[in-house]
């Protein structure tokens, strides 16, 4: 029997708070499942973080099945210790994935904002209100990590290939917004 859809999840990596989400496509229409955070603030050391962490992801994967992970990639910032630290996590986020076979993609923030709001510079709370417009559901009550990992797996589905084999290549941006009115707004 032939697949008709297939899930992604997205992930904002963090050491204290990591935002997942997850969504299914079936026949181009986008379907949010779940969303959320994981939370390690509590935990006394990095490395039990960093196994919290892999769990989560892994029992996450389990649960859902996705195809492919989207996981935005650290940018630099003024601290090194903490972009070492998120790279960590991003690590075990994306050691999680391959040890179940699930490819993975990395996007810079700016790529992510820039795919789903159509401005690179657009702020988090920006990125959720479109989100929301986009997907037609309420997500104002979670974190801005959990928006932040739904946004990475919504530019996934809008930048990536279709592992149903449907992928339709577009020869200008009019030919595509006839195939996908929805993109419009």
């Amino acid at each position: 029997m032939k697949k008709t859809s297939y899930r992604y999840i997205g992930v904002d990596p963090g050491t204290n708070v990591l935002g997942y989400a997850i969504i299914e496509i079936a026949n181009k229409h986008v379907r949010l499942l779940d969303i959320g955070v994981l939370r390690m603030g509590s935990l006394e050391t990095h490395p039990l973080k960093l196994k919290k962490i892999f769990e989560g992801i892994q029992e996450i994967i389990l649960k859902y099945k996705p195809v492919a992970m989207s996981v935005e990639a650290p940018f630099y910032g003024k601290n090194p210790q903490s972009m070492l630290k998120l790279g960590r996590a991003q690590g075990v986020c994306i050691a999680a994935a391959m040890t179940n076979d699930v490819e993975v993609i990395e996007y810079m923030p700016k790529t992510i904002k820039l795919a789903v709001t159509g401005n690179g510079n657009a702020s988090k709370e920006q990125l959720a209100a479109m989100l929301e417009n986009i997907l037609k559901v309420n997500i104002s009550q979670y974190p801005l990590d959990a928006t932040d990992a739904l946004a990475a797996a919504l530019c996934h589905y809008y930048r990536g290939s279709d592992p149903l084999g449907g992928n339709k290549k577009y020869s200008d941006w009019g030919s595509y917004l006839k195939d996908n009115p929805k993109r419009k707004g």
